[in-house]
């Protein structure tokens, strides 16, 4: 089964323009720390860009937080690149005939939407800074 981190790997671009030192970022250097290639990068980048999370300039690697982290939301990167997708996915491919296989997804359903609710109502509350503060953290217990 794939999964999708496209929010995970949003939130390392974010964080690694924020906490670049370099006049300069590039789609292959996020690309080097997330391991993937520099045309994801991009696509994704282009996502935050649509909602207005991040800014760039064509042909300058020069991308740039709009606002501060504290203020962009963990659910705000991830409408931005899941757009409404779920967190949760019923199984459609279920045996019509069978009772249990169809009712169940049924049944799954309005749960699921509550969990969605619920964790979004979270991400609301998570900052772009809680996370860079928690990485910060991270490096620094490392460096002891």
């Amino acid at each position: 089964m794939k999964y999708s981190t496209r929010l995970s790997d949003s939130i390392h671009i974010l964080v690694f323009i924020q906490q670049s030192e370099r006049p300069t970022v590039t789609s292959a250097d996020i690309a080097v720390s997330i391991q993937t290639n520099p045309s994801y990068v991009r696509q994704i980048m282009a996502q935050l860009k649509a909602a207005g999370l991040i800014s760039s300039s064509q042909g300058q690697a020069t991308p740039k937080l709009t606002k501060l982290p504290q203020e962009t939301t963990l659910l705000e990167i991830y409408k931005a690149v899941e757009k409404d997708k779920p967190l949760l996915h019923l199984d459609t491919h279920t045996n019509p005939r069978c009772g249990i296989g169809v009712n169940i997804q049924l049944a799954l359903a309005d749960y699921y939407r509550q969990i969605q609710k619920d964790i979004e109502h979270s991400m609301q509350k998570i900052t772009l800074q809680d996370i860079i503060t928690s990485y910060l953290e991270r490096i620094s217990r490392m460096d002891r």
